[in-house]
This record gives C-alpha cells, sequence and structure tokens, in this order.
C-alpha cells in the first residue's frame, strides 16, 4: 500500500494526528507524539504546577493503558504487568533461568535482550543466524530469546518455525516486540513472554514498557522486582515487612513514571483501535517501493537497509533534512502510518 491507496477512516484520522512529519523515516529509533498525547501532557503538567495532581489519580490511567495494550497484542490484561524498560524486564526472565541451562540468542539481536543473561553465571548463552534459529533449538534449550523484528536490519522473524521448534524440544520462548507492535500485528499468546517498550512505534513517551506472560510461565519467575506498586493492594503495600503481591501478572509491576503514562494512554489506544495490517501493508509498501526505485531487492519490511559503511548516504539524508540512522554498517529507514509516497521520492532526490 502506498500513500495513493485508498485509506480506512480510522487509519486517515491516525495519520492526522502527527502534523506534518515529512522525511521522518526514524522511528526505529524514537517515535512521534500524536496531537491528543502531547495535549493531554501539556494538560497534566499544567495540572501538577497548579499543585492539583496526586500519585493515585495516575492508577485508573495506567489501568486503562495496560487494557490497551493487551487488546493490541491480544492477552487479556490480567496477563500484562507494566514497567519501565526492556533490559529490566529482561533480568527478570534471565533471573529464572536454571543453573546449567542454554539460553538461545540471535547474533547482533538488541543488547537488551541478550546482555542479562550473559550476566547470569552458571548458564549457557549460544547465539546462532535468525534464519538458524529454529533449526538450532536442542532439548538443552531451556529459553529462546529473540526479536520479532530485528532492530539493525528489520528483518522479520519465521515466528511459526520458532514456535513449532521450541514446542518440539520443550524450550520456552521471550520475544522483543518493541520494534513490532504498532506496525506489525502482534499476538503475545504465541509466546511465553514478550517485552515491548512502547517509545517507537506505539509513539509513546519513553518510560512505559510491558510484559506479556503466559500463567504457567509466571509461575516460574519470582517477582525479585517487587515493590509498593506490584501489591495485590497498590495503596496497602506502601510498607513491609507485610507482603501480599498481585496474584496475576500485576505481581511483576515496577512503579510507574506517571507522566510519561498519560502520553502513553492516548497513543496505545490509537494503535489499539487499529487495523494494525493496514499499517503494515502501508508501511512495508513504501519500503519495497523504495527498494525498487534503489534497484535493491525488495525487503517486505517497514524498516529497509542497505550498506552505507562510511555513512555517506546518511550524510546525503541528514543534509537534505531527512531522519534516517545508521546501525551496524547500514543505512537504517523506517517507515511508519504517518509516511507517504513524498518521503520515497525525497529521498531519492538526496542520494541521486
Amino acid at each position: 500500500m502506498t500513500a495513493t491507496q485508498t485509506l480506512s477512516p480510522a487509519l486517515a484520522a491516525a495519520i492526522g494526528q502527527f502534523g506534518d512529519p515529512r522525511g521522518y523515516l526514524a522511528v526505529a529509533s524514537i517515535g512521534l507524539p500524536t496531537r491528543d498525547a502531547a495535549d493531554a501532557l501539556r494538560a497534566d503538567l499544567d495540572s501538577w504546577y497548579a499543585a492539583d495532581r496526586d500519585p493515585q489519580g495516575y492508577d485508573s490511567v495506567i489501568e486503562r493503558t495496560r487494557g490497551h495494550y493487551a487488546r493490541l497484542v491480544g492477552v487479556d490484561a490480567s496477563r500484562v504487568a507494566a514497567g519501565s524498560q526492556t533490559s529490566v524486564i529482561t533480568s527478570l526472565i534471565a533471573d529464572a533461568v536454571p543453573a546449567g541451562a542454554e539460553v538461545l540468542c540471535v547474533d547482533g539481536d538488541f543488547s537488551s535482550i541478550v546482555f542479562p543473561f550473559l550476566q547470569r553465571p552458571g548458564i549457557t548463552v549460544r547465539s546462532v543466524a535468525l534464519e538458524a534459529l529454529a533449526d538450532s533449538i536442542t532439548d538443552a534449550t531451556w529459553l529462546v530469546s529473540f526479536s520479532l523484528v530485528q532492530s539493525a536490519s528489520g528483518a522479520v522473524a519465521d515466528i511459526r518455525s520458532i514456535v513449532e521448534a521450541a514446542a518440539r524440544h520443550g524450550a520456552r520462548t521471550y520475544c522483543d516486540v518493541t520494534q513490532a507492535a504498532g506496525v506489525l500485528p502482534v499476538d503475545a499468546s504465541q509466546f511465553d513472554a514478550t517485552v515491548g517498550h512502547t517509545y517507537k512505534w506505539l509513539c509513546a513517551p519513553r518510560g512505559v514498557a510491558f510484559l506479556t506472560v503466559s500463567p504457567s510461565f509466571a509461575d516460574e519467575l519470582t517477582p525479585t522486582q517487587a515493590g509498593w506498586y506490584a501489591g495485590d493492594q497498590v495503596w496497602q503495600s506502601c510498607y513491609g515487612p507485610g507482603m501480599q503481591l498481585a496474584t496475576d501478572a500485576r505481581r511483576f509491576d515496577v512503579s510507574p513514571a506517571w507522566q510519561a503514562w498519560i502520553g502513553a494512554e492516548q497513543t496505545i489506544r490509537m494503535f489499539a483501535d487499529l487495523d494494525i495490517h493496514e499499517v503494515w501493508a502501508r508501511a512495508s509498501g513504501l519500503g519495497d517501493r523504495l527498494c525498487d526505485e534503489l534497484g535493491i531487492p525488495q525487503q517486505h519490511q517497514a524498516i529497509v537497509t542497505w550498506a552505507d559503511p562510511d555513512r555517506a548516504d546518511l550524510d546525503r539524508l541528514i543534509a537534505a533534512g531527512i531522519r534516517a540512522s545508521g546501525r551496524a554498517g547500514r543505512l537504517r529507514a523506517s517507515f511508519h502510518l504517518w509516511n507517504d509516497d513524498s518521503d520515497v521520492d525525497a529521498v531519492l532526490r538526496a542520494l541521486r
């Protein structure tokens, strides 16, 4: 799908939330706020400045946002825990790996779903190429940790093969959906656990992340980061030593960065109301058109990359006012719902 094709009313309205972000091809690095999110954040800051805010007032915002995210990724809200950073959530998973067990990762995957496992003594961490991941799972593999969409290349994992191989060998699956949720349809119920930070394709302020976890896997995790917000009754859990944690995934919650959730509620609700298949068709279609114009094979991705080891192409784009990024010796151009054919044309003019 390109910008000349008919959009659903919902997607057209969503695109209208982003002002005029022409030339912005850097959503894989940081998303853009919607108009509603910016307005909500300003109003909240004004209320705070006027001494008209209290911590309890954010609770309903957080629960609504949890529900919107649950709808977006296809699980019940009872399976969703609220977090702040991908690596912090991964540390919770890493703590559960039994001594002597193997964690299988993807070579070149984002460090936040790799480093916490490398910090665990007494376990084996093995990395393989993404395309070899399913075939590399063995009976010794306790956990497969991978990104649904690779940050550096935009490559989309073969979920069916990975999940089926993990099931055959009795391995757990942990999937990072940070570079997918909001642009690529995500079904978190396929995995034992997922992690997703929302400041990229979901266009939320940084500091809002989510863990989804199956009930059986949740029983294997210890809420080592438990604090007052993990309590069954949050505001009766402020002081120890008595501890009664929530019985669902909320027991893995960490205390929220309140203002960030004000913006996140607006954007995650908007994306949860969209047909993400339509968003993916638009974004990946623009990516394929750019590939065609550049004379490189279509990648069928929202993130398009090509070799740029000396950053010459990236420097040309930046000089032309186009925001993109460079990763692992490649130029990375990422398309989202606000992009259209004029953005492809602008890249071509800058490079030619």
